[in-house]
């Protein structure tokens, strides 16, 4: 476990891994990172390993569909065998809690010697349906080489990533840490499968070294936009201080 004065990492049982990658799924701007980080614990079967407790996360107990045990709203899953690790998250977290969010989760990652794969969505200002979402990439350290290597090009122009994840990408770049952020062009109101198959099958999967079906994604599409909605709302509510999302800069000059 490690901790700090304001949030903690806490593993609930021991984890062998050997410089994992780890996929982050806070809830943002379409709810990519937490729909591709959702299908990819569900579909290579990884195992729940322990949790983030802090401040700003609600304290209250989670619960699955005919399923008696409770846990945490924030959580880590792994699969050892893949060297895979996965941030899975049911509630935003809060402005004010971010920075410490941050600190510690970095904290963690680079104890553990992980690669992390910070995921955000692009929010699109008009619709393209016929359309595949484009996916780009940052890095900090030498996270870019894995850009280059798996052909993933920068964002046409600055911005900015804010919220929780926002957070963690300027806390891993201040330490120093290789880390990636991939950034998929996505629907700003409403969830979005198609860009977080994007961010799987254009980024995750290569970098990661992984192979994750995801025909899923596009055939429950309809199903998977009903189950995230009310959190897409609350998302909306809270605004991009709450919501992992990039930006272009012009919008805040």
């Amino acid at each position: 476990m490690l901790m700090n004065t304001m949030a903690c990492v806490v593993l609930e049982r021991d984890v062998e891994l050997d410089e994992p990658v780890l996929v982050e799924g806070l809830p943002g701007v379409g709810l990519v990172g937490k729909i591709a980080t959702d299908h990819i614990i569900d579909q290579l079967s990884l195992e729940e390993v322990g949790h983030v407790d802090c401040e700003g996360v609600p304290k209250i107990a989670v619960y699955g569909a005919e399923e008696p045990s409770v846990s945490s709203p924030v959580r880590l899953y792994a699969n050892e065998e893949r060297d895979l690790v996965a941030l899975q998250s049911d509630v935003p977290v809060s402005r004010q809690a971010a920075p410490s969010f941050a600190e510690a989760f970095v904290d963690w990652i680079d104890n553990v010697g992980a690669l992390p794969l910070f995921l955000s969505g692009l929010p699109l200002e008009e619709a393209k349906p016929d359309t595949v979402p484009e996916v780009y990439g940052v890095a900090s350290g030498q996270g870019n080489e894995h850009l280059h290597a798996n052909d993933i090009e920068p964002p046409e122009e600055r911005g900015v990533i804010g919220g929780p994840t926002g957070a963690l990408i300027n806390r891993a770049s201040h330490r120093g840490l290789d880390s990636c952020g991939l950034i998929v062009e996505s629907d700003p109101q409403f969830p979005d499968p198609a860009a977080a198959r994007q961010l799987i099958s254009r980024g995750i999967e290569s970098i990661a070294g992984i192979s994750v079906p995801t025909d899923d994604l596009v055939d429950r599409a309809e199903e998977i936009r009903t189950q995230k909605e009310k959190l897409a709302k609350r998302m909306q509510q809270a605004g991009e201080e709450e919501s992992s999302q990039a930006q272009p800069l012009h919008m805040y000059q």
